[in-house]
């Protein structure tokens, strides 16, 4: 199925955005973290919503998500790993693919400081999808980068492919395979010449022909590289259009102020703009 509106982000932006989207008779899917792992599902009491003084996060959220759904939103647990720009948009989630002709971004706030040597390889050895990659390091050692609760999964999977794997965290992994050795380091460096020949942890050079960092989430301008930024974050139009066509976005991830109603507001612009730009196709 080809979606009229795929919205990255499950927080008060993102569903907002379904909301409004499925008012206009657009099917949606979600994809996106459980919204109860929001930053905002921590707060005990919001008093600065408008009508709806004293609510607690979790509260505000589980009307939003209700809302949606019975609207008849689909939603799709996970992180999106790759996005292809091509004919719409193709999302990867896990081993799946999500295909739709419009996106908008509701990410929240992502902070990835990257690693010296990161963003220069990124393509060349650098990856941030063991499902989609993997193949191509089969019999090869590599090195997983430990930075999300599923890395370690990701790690075995690397393993049955045949991947020669080593796992690096600042944390010892719970349910790493025995078989994968471990090193604890958190001063990282991704060494190279034409593509990736190491990984410094530590000061120790581990010789690898990979590197996957994998993280809680990708940031957007990791899935869309062309995405204009201002500030660290993303730049957008009053009607919350950014420079590539089809792509919009909403909420904490366009700025300041961090609040819920800017949230919920420009997540029901971006969803009408998205809207009017496929209408007009």
């Amino acid at each position: 199925m080809v979606y009229d509106i795929i919205v990255l982000g499950s927080g008060p932006a993102g569903l907002a955005a379904a909301i409004a989207a499925r008012g206009r008779n657009k099917s949606v899917l979600v994809i996106g973290n459980r919204w109860q792992d929001s930053p905002l599902a921590k707060a005990e009491r919001v008093d600065n919503y408008p009508g709806l003084p004293g609510r607690t996060g979790p509260e505000l959220l589980e009307e939003l998500y209700e809302h949606a759904a019975a609207l008849g939103t689909e939603f799709v647990v996970g992180k999106a790993l790759s996005l292809l720009a091509w004919n719409g948009f193709s999302v990867t989630v896990g081993s799946q693919i999500y295909q739709g002709e419009s996106l908008i971004l509701a990410p929240g706030v992502i902070r990835t400081a990257k690693f010296p040597g990161e963003a220069e390889y990124l393509g060349r050895g650098v990856s941030y999808c063991a499902t989609c990659d993997g193949m191509l390091y089969r019999t090869k050692p590599v090195a997983v980068v430990g930075l999300a609760p599923d890395a370690p999964q990701e790690a075995n999977y690397l393993k049955r492919l045949g991947c020669q794997v080593v796992y690096v965290s600042p944390n010892p992994p719970q349910t790493l395979d025995p078989g994968i050795p471990y090193v604890k380091a958190s001063k990282l460096a991704v060494k190279g010449e034409q593509t990736v020949t190491g990984l410094e942890a530590d000061g120790t050079l581990l010789p690898c022909a990979g590197v996957f960092i994998l993280r809680r989430a990708v940031a957007p301008t990791d899935l869309l590289p062309n995405l204009a930024t201002e500030a660290d974050t993303i730049k957008v139009d009053r009607n919350m259009a950014t420079n590539l066509p089809g792509v919009f976005a909403a909420g904490d991830c366009t700025g300041a102020p961090l609040q819920v109603a800017k949230a919920v507001g420009e997540g029901h612009v971006a969803a009408l703009s998205a809207c009017a730009y496929l209408d007009s196709k």
